[in-house]
């Protein structure tokens, strides 16, 4: 294919491991001579990166696929992902697209884009994803200081709501010296903080006998000033890797755990490996080793069979836990899984009362949280200039912006929190 000014831009759906894994195919494509673009903006090529959690990620998909053609009407576009893993035939009908790439086979785009036929409709190429058993490890960079560390992927969990084993395939991950020579590429350009990401990243190293905990220690070993743990199921969130969080000086203090329901009846139901005590035990820990660490919790509502009594339920639970935010989903039927089948369905509208309830308490304790540390000063990796203020995160995950130089930009400077404003606290560098 001749790349000679062709542009080529990419859109990411979904988690961070999307992310991760967008920056190592872009970066393919810019090694081969494409000028590289934003999506909104005019390219010859558009390459949408998909996720499937939720039916508004199908829509979502859908309606980029139409921005990127009005953009130019010439252009050729590919979906690849996990919507294109799970629902090949009927994103290819779209029109417009040209190119479907399941979840393994989307390392190879560049290549699969050499073999396109214009004008012969929709080329699918998907892979049995139960047969997958390559880890192809990635990174992000150039976006952000900080970068996604792809350090796993895949799952073998089967909760009952959850396609995401059926769109990345079994839990698979590198050795650690690999994972470390992994991450010493990102620091090598520019990374201030490394964020591990996965679909699972608890189950690392299964097939060499190693495991997480092994692994955070030698990564503790690197030259970089921040290293944070991503999303970690709470069956696999043990006190030695909480307490050695609570001693390390790269590890920051913020953890993300799935929580999904705090009723026990409705964990059963969807399959989950823990109870409400567990992850009790986990949080607790956290507040003891790491008082002043952020902690956020994913929650489903609506789920089959999940009653007023049960929501209220959930709802008392995470009040009594006083964790920090929520990433609150409202149950979707998908494909597929299990859940589907299961009787007792929640009304729509009843789902989204109870998804509002939860998003408006998470702004509460959000808030709550932030106001702990007024008045108060901490270290933080500033990003990116928005509307004249400079934005980045301090060492527990608290959202800033200062009135400053941009030069400051990806660099950690020690900052004094003056006020909130909703969503992140106005500060200013302290002397």
């Amino acid at each position: 294919m001749s790349t000679e000014f062709k542009k080529v831009a990419f859109h990411t759906m979904g988690c961070k491991l999307n992310y991760s894994e967008t920056s190592m195919i872009s970066e393919d494509f810019v090694n081969r001579g494409f000028e590289k673009v934003k999506y909104n903006e005019y390219a010859d090529f558009y390459v949408l990166n998909t996720c499937s959690v939720t039916d508004n990620a199908d829509k979502e998909a859908r309606k980029l696929i139409r921005q990127a053609k009005r953009s130019n009407p010439n252009s050729k576009i590919a979906v690849i992902g996990c919507y294109a893993q799970l629902n090949p035939l009927e994103i290819s009908n779209i029109k417009g697209v040209d190119l479907v790439v399941g979840s393994e086979k989307k390392f190879n785009l560049l290549n699969e884009l050499d073999k396109l036929s214009l004008g012969n409709g929709s080329n699918v190429i998907r892979s049995n994803i139960k047969e997958t058993n390559t880890f192809v490890p990635s990174y992000s960079i150039g976006d952000r200081t900080r970068s996604y560390l792809k350090i796993q992927d895949g799952c073998d969990y089967v909760c009952s709501f959850c396609t995401i084993p059926l769109a990345r395939g079994k839990s698979r991950s590198n050795s650690i010296s690999k994972t470390i020579n992994l991450a010493n590429q990102a620091i090598n350009e520019g990374a201030k903080e490394l964020v591990l990401t996965g679909v699972n990243i608890g189950d690392f190293g299964k097939q060499t006998g190693e495991n997480f905990f092994d692994l955070i220690q030698e990564l503790d070993k690197l030259d970089i000033d921040r290293l944070r743990i991503s999303s970690i199921e709470p069956n696999l969130l043990s006190k030695e890797i909480i307490e050695f969080c609570s001693i390390s000086k790269k590890f920051m203090p913020h953890f993300h755990i799935p929580l999904q329901s705090g009723s026990n009846d409705i964990l059963t139901l969807m399959q989950r490996r823990y109870k409400r005590s567990r992850y009790l035990e986990c949080v607790s820990a956290i507040k003891d080793l790491i008082p002043d660490a952020t902690i956020g919790a994913d929650v489903i509502v609506g789920f089959p069979g999940e009653s007023d009594d049960n929501f209220t339920e959930t709802f008392q639970f995470i009040d009594e836990l006083h964790i920090s935010y929520l990433h609150v989903f409202t149950y979707s039927e998908r494909a597929k899984t299990r859940a589907i089948n299961f009787e007792n369905k929640v009304d729509k509208k009843i789902r989204s009362k109870r998804s509002l309830i939860l998003r408006n308490f998470s702004k509460k304790i959000l808030e709550d949280h932030q106001n702990k540390f007024i008045k108060s000063s901490r270290p933080v990796l500033f990003e990116y200039l928005k509307n004249d203020k400079i934005f980045g995160y301090t060492d527990n995950y608290i959202k800033v912006a200062v009135d400053a130089n941009h030069s400051i930009i990806n660099t950690i400077q020690n900052v004094r929190l003056n006020c909130s404003n909703g969503n992140y606290i106005v500060g200013e560098l302290a002397n």
